[in-house]
């Protein structure tokens, strides 16, 4: 069975998910139906405390029931998510929302990655797995930059609500797309570990056997997890940033089209900066970088504070595929979407916490101040990053 076909579809159903012209405005359009900044943090813990409660248990259905059916399961999900939007004006409408999208990430995240790994695997192409996840990010990015251009400028010629409608056919392709993967065919042991019925409680702890005796693995998924959750705070509120200095709707296309541009060289060239520079090197000056722009932002209330949003987009880049790949040349197929899950697990956990900090913050000193949190967590996060790689190459 020929499974760079396999590849191929994910790019396709990548491109589908990423072409959502909703996000360019989707602040706007919530605070439009009463959604404040205090409620939208709200949802975003929600939406986190959903992904980590079901992240392992999804991670561990798609390593036993099939990777192909979670990734179905996923987009069907998020055509349920804009459909309700279309006609939300509650906010338990908007909980509700984020809590089927939090069951969509935690379906989608770990066997995503696994299905690319195992079909790469099978063609004798595993080491080219940083290059085709950064590709498949640079894809998803590419759609989003083209679905924020249009979207902007629908939105600001005929209103918010029909970028919601466009966004509802870009999930139903996404989901025909998922039906056409196919699942790679596991291995005789595989098929032997599934027959005994592993509990549950013997997943979890050989994940969490697998963290703590393998520091470096640890320390390199952290990195991801606290890297992951600040940008969250970068793709979630830009919108009220820019609006706060004036930018017209009309221009929100063209900042988010350059968020995410400024990330597409990190992901594209990941697997040949890691090559030359190495892992510690790459990790430390993402952390720096990251700290100072998230500080600058919150202290300059201004363009430059802008400017430095996207010096942070620039740098995070390179995080996910060095993240992910780090992880997934180290672990076993028959559990690699469930070790992949307690990645994003860890990630909405760190989401929890700086969501407090950040809705806080944000209530006394509005977006700027929220920024001003996520600049300490990371500068915190740097100190131990540093101290623990010291303490790991003795």
């Amino acid at each position: 069975m020929n499974f760079a076909t396999n590849v191929r579809t994910l790019f396709a159903l990548r491109f589908c998910s990423g072409l959502v012209p909703a996000y360019v405005i989707e602040r706007l359009y919530w605070e439009e139906r009463g959604m404040t900044i205090q409620m939208v943090v709200y949802t975003e813990i929600i939406f986190a405390l959903t992904v980590v409660l079901l992240e392992v248990p999804t991670g561990i259905l798609a390593d036993r029931w099939g990777r192909k059916k979670m990734l179905v399961l996923s987009a069907a999900l998020a055509c349920c998510e804009f459909a309700i939007l279309l006609a939300a004006t509650e906010f338990w409408h908007f909980a509700l929302v984020v809590f089927l999208a939090g069951i969509s990430r935690s379906a989608g995240s770990g066997s995503e990655n696994a299905l690319l790994y195992d079909s790469l695997k099978l063609q004798g192409k595993a080491a080219s797995f940083e290059k085709q996840l950064g590709r498949l990010n640079a894809c998803d990015f590419g759609a989003a930059m083209i679905a924020a251009l249009c979207g902007s400028l629908l939105a600001d010629r005929f209103g918010l609500e029909l970028n919601y409608w466009i966004s509802l056919g870009s999930a139903l392709l996404a989901m025909i797309f998922s039906t056409l993967l196919v699942e790679p065919a596991r291995t005789d042991a595989e098929n032997d570990a599934d027959d005994e019925t592993i509990p549950f409680k013997r997943y979890v702890t050989a994940s969490l056997r697998f963290f703590r005796t393998n520091p470096g693995v640890s320390l390199v998924v952290s990195s991801g997890m606290v890297t992951g959750a600040a940008i969250g705070f970068v793709d979630e509120f830009w919108q009220l940033y820019a609006n706060r200095l004036d930018i017209p709707v009309a221009g929100f296309g063209v900042l988010s089209a350059a968020l995410m541009l400024l990330r597409l060289p990190g992901n594209v060239l990941a697997h040949a900066l890691l090559g030359r520079f190495g892992s510690r090197t790459l990790l430390v000056g993402a952390m720096t970088a990251i700290a100072a722009g998230f500080a600058c932002s919150a202290a300059s209330q201004d363009f430059a504070g802008l400017a430095a949003l996207l010096v942070v987009c620039l740098v995070s880049g390179i995080m996910e595929p060095l993240a992910s790949g780090y992880l997934h040349h180290r672990i076993d197929s028959s559990m690699r979407a469930t070790i992949d899950s307690f990645q994003s697990l860890g990630l909405n956990a760190v989401h929890i916490l700086a969501g407090v900090g950040f809705g806080y913050f944000s209530a006394r000193y509005d977006v700027f101040g929220g920024y001003g949190f996520i600049a300490l967590l990371c500068g915190a996060f740097l100190v131990c990053l540093v101290a623990v790689s010291r303490k790991i190459e003795r």
